[in-house]
């Protein structure tokens, strides 16, 4: 691990942004660049090279997890931290799957930020126990299809199932048995709970 980590802190909200900076800078790690959107973000990272880049989940102008690809096709040695504003299970796993180091979230405790950076610089994983612990709640729950996600993103935006059908060109029927399926892997018993339980777990996108 080099003596001072150089980062690279790619986050659309100043104020996050200045916090972080301190925190880091306090602790003798060196912001070497700052973004406010995803595009600005990736070409300081191809310029830059930093040891660890702290990349906001939500961007203006895109999602992190879509973007790690393009972050390990210039590097494939990049040591990533998802910054996020809550731990939504589903977000964190597909973040770890596509090459993520590490996943906090904004309201993460100073110290716990400069461990998360030194400990993913000198290229480990970092989870903090509460993010752990919410991703082993869910442990061995089945998995939606896309169709089933496609759904559960209907259902978030208020559709009915024969406004849903209606759109996925396909019987009302159809419908209700997709909804069936996603009630019984996501544990819940109504749509407003499969609502909230999706936004909650990140399952669905809704601000993009």
């Amino acid at each position: 691990m080099p003596d001072s980590i150089k980062v690279l802190l790619i986050e659309n909200q100043t104020l996050t942004r200045i916090g972080i900076k301190s925190v880091l800078e306090a602790s003798g790690v060196m912001i070497a660049g700052e973004a406010d959107t995803a595009a600005k973000g990736l070409d300081l990272f191809k310029h830059l090279r930093p040891d660890v880049t702290i990349l906001g989940l939500r961007m203006p102008d895109s999602c992190a997890i879509d973007d790690l690809a393009d972050y390990f096709a210039a590097q494939p040695n990049a040591k990533i931290i998802v910054l996020a504003e809550h731990a939504g299970d589903a977000e964190i796993t597909k973040a770890l799957k596509r090459g993520a180091l590490g996943y906090i979230c904004k309201d993460v405790e100073p110290d716990e930020l400069i461990k998360a950076v030194k400990t993913v610089a000198a290229g480990r994983k970092y989870i903090p126990t509460d993010i752990a612990e919410i991703l082993s709640e869910n442990i061995g729950q089945e998995a939606l299809t896309r169709t089933e996600e496609n759904v559960l993103r209907m259902i978030v935006g208020g559709m009915s199932n024969k406004e849903i059908a209606f759109a996925l060109d396909v019987s009302e029927n159809t419908v209700k048995t997709h909804v069936k399926n996603i009630f019984d892997k996501i544990g819940v018993s109504d749509r407003t709970s499969a609502a909230t339980t999706a936004i909650k777990r990140g399952l669905v996108r809704v601000d993009l």
